[in-house]
C-alpha cells in the first residue's frame, strides 16, 4: 500500500482528497503542523507528496526544497496559482507535476497513479488484488470480478468487501465494519450496515457466490476460501 502525504491547509480540501485516495487503497496522512512539515514527512515516510503552495509559516516551495534534501519521493503541487511563473517555479524547486485548483478528484487519482507508476518498480509495489473463492477485488480501481464476470459495487460495498478479504478467515465485528464506512459517510448505524451487507450479499449471490459472506451470530461476519 503506497503512502501519500497531503500538505494542504484547507481542511475541506485535505479531507476530501484523503477520503478519495483512501477509497483507492492508499494509506494517507495530512499535515497537522505547518511549521513542522518536514518532521511529519519524516515520521510518515511517504512515497508521494501532495503539496499546496500557499501555506502558513512557509510556502510549498520551501517545503519542497526541504523534502528534496532527504527524499526523492514524487511531489505533486496542488494550487490555484497555476500561471506559467508558478509552474516553472514548482519544477525548479524539485516538484514533479502541478494540478490547478479546483480539480476533479478522478483527474487527481489518475495523476497520482501515473506518478507512482513512473517512480516505482511495479515488481516492488504492494499487492493490489484481494481474492477469495473465485472473487477478485482490485484495490487500484475498485472493481470486482467473479470468475470472469464484472460485478458493480458501490463505494461502501467495496469498503466492506475489502475489509472482509483483508481479514479472510477471521471474524470481522460489526463495529469494525461500521468504522470502515464511517470514514466516508456522514452517519452510519446498525441498519445502514445491514443494508449494505445485504446488498453486497445479493450481488455476490447473483454472480454465483451464495453464502460467500457468513454471519457469526453475536460476533460479526466472515469470508473463507473453501479451497484453502
Amino acid at each position: 500500500m503506497y503512502r501519500i502525504f497531503i500538505v494542504e491547509d484547507d481542511g475541506v480540501i485535505a479531507g476530501a482528497v484523503r477520503r478519495h485516495l483512501e477509497s483507492w487503497g492508499y494509506q494517507v496522512a495530512c499535515a497537522r503542523r505547518f511549521d513542522a512539515v518536514l518532521e511529519e514527512f519524516t515520521a510518515f515516510d511517504p512515497q508521494l507528496v501532495l503539496l499546496d503552495i500557499s501555506l502558513p509559516f512557509f510556502n510549498g516551495y520551501h517545503w519542497c526544497q526541504e523534502i528534496r534534501r532527504i527524499s526523492k519521493a514524487p511531489i505533486l503541487f496542488l494550487t490555484s496559482a497555476s500561471d506559467s511563473v508558478n509552474v516553472v517555479m514548482a519544477m525548479q524547486m524539485g516538484g514533479d507535476d502541478l494540478l490547478a485548483k479546483p480539480f476533479d478528484l478522478q483527474v487527481l487519482s489518475a495523476k497520482v497513479q501515473a506518478m507512482l507508476r513512473r517512480a516505482y518498480d511495479f515488481a516492488a509495489a504492494p499487492p493490489a488484488l484481494l481474492s477469495c473463492g473465485g472473487a477478485v477485488l482490485n484495490l487500484s480501481n475498485g472493481t470486482l470480478e467473479v470468475r470472469g464476470q464484472r460485478v458493480e459495487l458501490t463505494k461502501n460495498e467495496g469498503k466492506l468487501l475489502q475489509l472482509l478479504l483483508e481479514k479472510k478467515g477471521q471474524i470481522v465485528s460489526r463495529d469494525a465494519m461500521m468504522t470502515a464506512l464511517w470514514e466516508s459517510d456522514s452517519f452510519v448505524d446498525e441498519n445502514t450496515l445491514s443494508v449494505n451487507v445485504g446488498r453486497l450479499r445479493r450481488k455476490l449471490e447473483a454472480a454465483g457466490l451464495p453464502d460467500f459472506i457468513r454471519t457469526k451470530k453475536g460476533a460479526g461476519y466472515l469470508v473463507e476460501d473453501a479451497t484453502a
